[in-house]
């Protein structure tokens, strides 16, 4: 299997051209591909393949091989890949995910993709369309809505700001984001009762109306260097709450995207760079 190693401010996955071919067994390959010990090493798999209602379709695995809706950081690099390899010579793509129709403005320099923008459409902030499980206001007899989701672990109890873009988040605001254990909290919110299809959390340190410093712990995957979509839903989060304006720059452990929350379409623009790390071929039999 031909492949392209690629990363977004850190986010780094595997991607595979399948226009042409698919693959078989691909949460299978997904985690063979993604043990940073016996494999390539990755957050993951993403495909791009032919789409009947886009331009291009991005297919993504996390690297337990479960797979995702959707990744901010990915479908900056999707993009890049199929300028860069010439399977199309727009600047301006729309590509198919199970999160919906996303489309991207690719920036170009010296011939190549240098950055991308990305429209990640409107946040969901209907509890049950994010989803929160709706037996848990009956069992607390308060009502939970997107904005009020108590979680205890252990001796925190985290008050959430629940945002879907197209995949499920979590944002917590923390005073001091650089030494929190996030490790410690990150695997029993992803797992909580309150999430029947898990959650992904960002913890926030908010620094001033237009910066925050951001950690993620993805599920499926743990802690990454990275998350597109948790960017977006941690902005919404912080704008909601009265931290920060619409336009922030989040700071992540691999990078900076500039978020902007238009107030006139109610889409959300992601600005982030895309980087080709290698390409290889490995024997997934």
């Amino acid at each position: 299997m031909k492949f392209t190693k690629m990363e977004g401010i850190g986010n780094d996955y595997i991607y595979v051209d399948c226009t042409k071919s698919d693959l078989e067994n691909k949460s299978e390959i997904a985690k063979k591909v993604s043990d940073r010990h016996f494999g390539i090493g990755s957050d993951g798999l993403i495909l791009i393949c032919k789409s009947n209602i886009a331009d291009f379709k991005m297919q993504m695995f996390n690297s337990d091989g479960s797979e995702a809706e959707m990744c901010g950081n990915g479908i900056r690099c999707v993009g890049k890949f199929i300028y860069d390899n010439k399977l199309s010579t727009k600047t301006d793509l729309s590509i198919e995910t199970l999160a919906g129709i996303k489309k991207l403005k690719l920036n170009i320099k010296n011939d190549i993709v240098n950055n991308v923008t990305v429209d990640m459409g409107c946040p969901i902030l209907d509890a049950k369309k994010i989803p929160i499980k709706d037996e848990i206001n009956i069992k607390s007899k308060e009502k939970i809505d997107f904005n009020n989701v108590k979680v205890k672990v252990e001796d925190y109890t985290f008050t959430l700001t629940c945002v879907s873009m197209g995949n499920p988040h979590a944002v917590a605001f923390i005073k001091d984001v650089k030494n929190f254990k996030i490790e410690n909290y990150g695997p029993k919110i992803e797992t909580d009762e309150h999430f029947p299809k898990k959650i992904n959390t960002e913890f926030i340190e908010i620094v001033d109306k237009q910066n925050i410093n951001m950690r993620v712990w993805e599920r499926g995957t743990g802690e990454t260097l990275a998350c597109g979509t948790g960017a977006c839903a941690s902005v919404v989060a912080c704008y909601l709450n009265g931290y920060t304006e619409r336009k922030v720059n989040v700071h992540l452990l691999g990078g900076e995207l500039e978020i902007n929350w238009n107030k006139d379409d109610n889409h959300i623009y992601m600005t982030g760079p895309a980087t080709t790390v290698f390409t290889g071929e490995i024997d997934i039999k």
